[in-house]
């Protein structure tokens, strides 16, 4: 069973530049740890609705679509759309939050794969994920 992994960042930069960054998928081969991103389609505002990513990450290379639901420029979430040959569940969301000094930026992440893992093991590789994520959304977004 797939546990909830989470964990949160201050960004020095308003929810809307933020909000930018965590919307414009083409550009995460450069920041996000992801090989190549798709847009397949796009919701009424012009946001991506649902989008192929293909990783490669060592030993796990995948290509699965998500499809992602906004709140303005203060919720995403997403969830598994088409499984890859590894990724089963890949349900998440990004949830941004007025900080003194600018947005707090939490991610939460379920994931599950098909390869058999240790509970404990799993759920490092998780938290590498999601704080691998938000150090790099946190210096994309300072740095623009």
């Amino acid at each position: 069973m797939a546990q909830q992994t989470g964990s949160s960042i201050d960004v020095t930069a308003s929810r809307p530049d933020v909000m930018a960054v965590i919307s414009d998928f083409e550009a995460y081969p450069d920041w996000a740890n992801v090989k190549r991103t798709e847009v397949l389609e796009r919701d009424a505002s012009g946001r991506a609705s649902r989008v192929r990513f293909v990783i490669d990450a060592g030993i796990v290379k995948d290509d699965y679509v998500l499809a992602f639901t906004w709140t303005g420029d203060e919720r995403v979430d997403w969830t598994l759309a088409k499984p890859g040959s590894v990724v089963t569940v890949m349900d998440g969301a990004y949830l941004l939050t007025d900080s003194g000094r600018g947005t707090k930026v939490t991610y939460e992440l379920t994931v599950d794969v098909r390869i058999p893992m240790i509970g404990m093991l799993k759920r490092k590789a998780e938290r590498l994920i999601v704080d691998t994520a938000l150090n790099g959304l946190k210096k994309r977004v300072e740095e623009r």
